[in-house]
Order: C-alpha cells, then sequence, then structure tokens
C-alpha cells in the first residue's frame, strides 16, 4: 500500500493452535495505538483460525476466533491487504488443503503473505515462499533449512521479501508490526504508535535476531569466551577438539576452562555438547530426518552416544521425544542450557 494513499490496512491474522500469545499481542497492538491515536481505522484487522471458536495459546491462555468457512464466499473486493499467519508449536500439523488454498487464494487476490514465529513453516509447506527470503525464530533455523531448502533462511528479526513478509516471533512482532506501519501510513503515525506502547527504539530490516557482542542484561563475558563460543557454533557438525578452540580465542586451555566456570557455568565440553544436543533436538522433534542422521548432524559419531547423552539433558530418549515433543502444552518448552552433571 502506497503511504502516500493512507487508506485503511486490512489485516487478516490466522491463528494456529498452540499459537505464541505475546508475539500476536506485540503484533496487533502498534495498529490499536494507531488506531487510537489518530482516531479513525488505519488498520482493521479480523482473527480467524481454521476451525473458529476458542483457539489455544502455547501460554495457556484462549482467543476467540472465526472460522476459516467464514470467509470463504468473501467478495474479492473485501479480500484482506494482508494475511499474518501466526503460529508456534507444531507447525507441520497445520497443512490441509484448506488452509493450502486460502492461503493461494489471497496470494492471487494479491495479498501480501506473512509469518510470525514459525508461520513460515506453514507458508513453506503450502509452496508459497519458494525462492523467497524468510526468518523464523532461531531455535527453529536448522529445522526449517532441512525442510525447505528453496527458501533462502537468514537469521534477520523480520524480512520483507516483497509481498511476502516474516518474523521470529518474540518482542520482535512489535518491530514488524511498526515497520508494516511505517511502510503503510508514513513516519509521523509509526513513531506515534510506537511512543504510545513504550517502544524506544524500532529495529530496522536486517537486524539480526541475536547481537553477537551483546547479553540481554549486558555485555558480561569476556571477548575471548565469546569468541569460543562462536567457534562452538560455527562447528556442531564436526566438532573441534578443546585445544583448537582455545588457539582460536587466543587462550590457552587452562584458561578457557577457568573463565567457562566463571562466566558461562559450566566446562567448555560440556556448554559445548549442550549446543549440540539443542541443535539435535530441534532435528528430532521438528523434521522427519532419520535419528541417524541427526546423531551426525550435531557431531555424534555413534548413535549409542549421541542417544544415552541426549537421555541425559533432556530427561528422555530421542525415538520417545521424536513423538512427545511434538505434543505441546503449557511450558512445555525445554531450557536450551539446562544444568547437567559433570563427569
Amino acid at each position: 500500500m502506497d503511504p502516500l494513499n493512507r487508506g485503511t490496512l486490512n489485516l487478516l491474522v490466522l491463528l494456529t493452535p498452540h499459537f505464541n500469545m505475546s508475539a500476536t499481542a506485540g503484533f496487533l497492538d502498534p495498529f490499536r495505538a494507531a488506531n487510537y491515536l489518530e482516531g479513525r481505522g488505519l488498520v482493521r484487522w479480523q482473527i480467524v483460525s481454521e476451525k473458529g471458536g476458542a483457539c489455544p495459546a502455547s501460554n495457556g491462555m484462549v482467543i476467540d476466533t472465526r472460522p476459516l468457512s467464514e470467509l470463504r464466499e468473501a467478495r474479492a473486493e473485501n479480500a484482506p491487504d494482508m494475511v499474518i499467519v501466526s503460529s508456534s508449536w507444531t507447525p507441520e500439523a497445520n497443512r490441509s488443503p484448506q488452509l493450502h488454498s486460502a492461503l493461494w487464494r489471497w496470494a492471487r487476490q494479491g495479498a501480501t503473505l506473512g509469518g510470525l514465529d514459525t508461520g513460515a513453516f506453514i507458508l513453506a509447506e503450502a509452496g508459497l515462499l519458494d525462492g523467497r527470503r524468510a526468518t523464523v525464530h532461531y531455535e527453529h533455523i536448522d529445522a526449517f533449512g532441512e525442510m525447505y531448502p528453496d527458501c533462502e533462511l537468514t537469521e534477520d528479526l523480520f524480512v520483507y521479501d516483497g509481498n511476502r513478509i516474516t518474523c521470529c516471533g518474540g518482542s520482535a512482532a512489535v518491530d514488524f508490526a511498526l515497520n508494516i506501519l511505517r511502510g503503510t501510513h508514513g513516519d509521523d503515525i509509526a513513531n506515534a504508535a510506537a511512543r504510545y506502547v513504550f517502544h524506544q527504539s524500532v529495529r530496522p530490516a536486517g537486524s539480526q535476531q541475536n547481537v553477537e557482542a551483546l547479553e540481554p542484561l549486558g555485555n558480561s563475558a569476556p571477548v575471548s569466551v565469546r569468541r569460543a563460543i562462536t567457534e562452538m557454533e560455527r562447528h556442531l557438525e564436526q566438532p573441534l577438539s578443546l585445544p583448537e578452540i582455545s588457539d582460536r580465542a587466543g587462550l590457552s586451555q587452562r584458561q578457557l576452562e577457568r573463565l567457562f566456570r566463571t562466566y558461562v557455568g559450566k566446562t567448555p565440553a560440556l556448554y559445548y555438547r549442550d549446543i549440540r544436543l539443542d541443535r539435535a533436538r530441534g532435528l528430532v522433534t521438528q523434521t522427519e530426518m532419520p535419528l541417524a542422521q541427526v546423531a551426525l548432524a550435531s557431531g555424534f559419531s555413534t548413535q549409542v552416544h549421541f542417544s544415552r547423552s541426549y537421555k541425559e539433558r533432556f530427561g528422555l530418549p530421542p525415538r520417545q521425544d521424536r513423538v512427545e515433543g511434538r505434543v505441546p502444552f503449557e511450558f512445555r518448552a525445554w531450557p536450551m542450557h539446562r544444568p547437567s552433571r559433570e563427569k
């Protein structure tokens, strides 16, 4: 939409069961603020789900939705300008012909299609992200890359690729909405909405999900520790030895051990193992990749070692987690770096 036109943006938010409530509400709130401040409907939205009725969020709350079937008979002139699919847990469960048909119909009508959190999985499964750039929450990056190689994946907070837009979720959903508002209605309205919801700095397109130099509570870890962690993250499939990591971080192995215990709270070997297992769990629960391949992709040379380490960290073996890890319920998300007994 041309920002000089400043007409009404008709927005459709499509929820899937166990969507992220915080990201969805954060996405809508700047539009609410803009409408209030301007005293008119700059953005109108409706919230739907495939079946309609009460749609549960991942935190146990529910939101009332219209069924998708009610929109089938909508006339072309009432078609949405933008459709945002908000999904979180088990996006692979939402691949019905009805849903894909609706997404393609809106695409043909000229709507901009977007994904929030894991919503990009649903767009990609429908074939609507082939040859496009997109993003998802960093926890799902590996799984998405394995499943949809025809989509160019980034670790940006949000991506605008023509009439396909995606956002990783969380608080980035507010930045996502404010940048949309800026594009549709101009800087003045977007700035006013940002001030109203106390969003003091709007992150632009191209911002990374996790800035390497900073921790959320401050820049506490020494540069050498962050450098060592970066090397670990770059070599998950073919792990480096601790002497190699120490050398690349510019430390002796003894210094590396001491700094990790002080600033990370565990040994470098245990930390390295845990981030490889975190990657493995994403592949186990979010893809159909054979478990033997998951083990290799996560730097484990044998299935036995992989399964034993996996169970020690997450409390159940990978084969069982492939089933149970797909069943979302309140607080099901696992800690990314759970303390583990050192050996």
